[in-house]
């Protein structure tokens, strides 16, 4: 007579998890007289280096018998600690929806482990088992996003907007794709989508905090501070609620209080690189390079496929006037190579980069280089100021008249005027100059 399977586990919970999934689509009953089982035993487990048992042996072969269970065979699932299960018959879409939660579940447990690669070839798989999966496409998202690569954020975005619009409940999907907009210098569409979000699931401190920080980026840092306090009272512990209350402090030019906050939010192990380069400019301004110097590094580290890392950390080198190190780090900013997102922010990092470049070659005496650099700028961004003033006092040196004083006319158009006593000479020099150094 048919009996109810039961699943026992103390031990096991992520694997009894997989199993309850599995018993929510299929048919669970003891075998019949004389009819073949396929088994699944304990000694699927494989060890890793250390020794600890891992599942990935178990749910691989229950993957291949849910199949087997689709064509009409009888399966048969045994685990000391798991207890006893049979799936017999399941239909061809239970066996689909089975082995798509498989799927997912495996794609998580891999992001967990940070495993990039391995996450986006199961969550690939698993949006290719039902395309219509919300939840398939919210992980694929995270998985594009993990790839910590500018290619990859177009194709996370894409992944969010699809799950949104196949199940519009799923808040992560709005909070990621919101993190998309504010990086793609969008705050207003980040708001929309996370006082969304906060519709479905009021009080969840991600969504408050990302909302105050998009107000903030939108002129309102008040609100900002009210939506982070309010998510530093939803759980205390969430480190980067105290990064963006610290911004809207300095803001609101309470920079004694942002630097508290900025400083609570480094101390976390999971610190992100902006709350480095935002604390660690801070300590820049108030003479503290060695500390800015250190912040910069752990920067790097964190994230070493981003420019402003490199960028800053270069800075700091080259007023530590170490010019060597400090090149080495503005090349890799925008390594030869690398592609990038075509927005003002990375198109404003990478003058930037160009302009730091510019002051290192001065400084050791390659005025040849230092103008291609500023250059670069002007190509960049024509309208800055300080480039243009730049190149005026490089080419005077050079004996380019003529584009000194064009370049020093343009700084003072812009606002960067050249000291008056150097104006004075390029002009007289200009004017009196042969023709041939016009």
């Amino acid at each position: 007579m048919p009996e109810r399977v039961t699943i026992h586990s103390n031990d096991e919970p992520d694997f009894t998890d997989v199993l309850l999934r599995l018993s929510a689509v299929a048919v669970l009953q003891c075998s019949t007289s004389g009819e073949k089982t396929r088994g699944i035993r304990a000694d699927h487990y494989r060890e890793d280096a250390s020794g600890t048992r891992s599942h990935d042996g178990v749910i691989a072969e229950i993957t291949r018998q849910i199949e087997k269970s689709a064509q009409g065979d009888l399966v048969q699932f045994f685990d000391p600690n798991l207890g006893f299960a049979i799936l017999r018959s399941l239909d061809a879409l239970a066996a689909k929806k089975a082995v798509l939660e498989l799927a997912l579940t495996r794609g998580a447990t891999h992001l967990q482990r940070n495993e990039k690669q391995e996450a986006l070839k199961e969550l690939r798989s698993a949006v290719a088992l039902d395309p219509r999966s919300g939840p398939a496409h919210q992980l694929l998202g995270q998985a594009y996003l993990s790839q910590g690569t500018y290619e990859a954020i177009g194709e996370a975005k894409s992944e969010f907007v699809q799950a949104l619009s196949l199940d519009p409940s799923l808040i992560w999907a709005r909070f990621y794709l919101a993190r998309i907009y504010l990086d793609l210098g969008n705050p207003e569409r980040a708001k929309e989508e996370l006082e969304l979000g906060l519709r479905t699931r009021p009080n969840v401190p991600h969504l408050l905090s990302l909302l105050g920080e998009a107000n903030r980026k939108l002129g309102n840092p008040e609100f900002a501070v009210e939506q982070n306090k309010r998510a530093l009272e939803a759980d205390p512990s969430f480190f980067v609620a105290h990064y963006y209350l610290g911004l809207a402090y300095l803001d609101l030019r309470r920079e004694e209080e942002g630097i508290r906050e900025l400083e609570t939010a480094a101390k976390s192990d999971s610190a992100i690189p902006d709350i480095y380069i935002s604390l660690g400019s801070l300590y820049l301004q108030k003479g503290d390079l060695d500390g800015a110097l250190e912040l910069y590094k752990k920067a790097v580290t964190a994230a070493p496929g981003r420019p402003e890392g490199h960028l800053r950390l270069g800075q700091a080198y080259r007023l530590k006037k170490m010019a060597r190190l400090a090149l080495e780090e503005l090349a890799l900013a925008f390594p030869d190579g690398a592609h990038f997102l075509s927005t003002a922010y990375y198109q404003q990092l990478q003058a930037d980069t160009f302009f730091e470049r510019g002051l290192v070659y001065e400084e050791i005496g390659e005025r040849s280089r230092a103008i291609g650099a500023y250059l670069k700028v002007l190509e960049l961004d024509p309208s800055r100021g300080s480039a243009h003033r730049q190149l005026a006092e490089a080419f005077f040196r050079q004996g380019e008249y003529q584009l000194a004083l064009k370049h020093a006319l343009d700084a003072s158009e812009l606002k960067t005027p050249l000291e008056p006593a150097l104006l004075e000479k390029i002009v007289r020099s200009a004017n009196t100059a042969p023709p041939s150094t016009r």
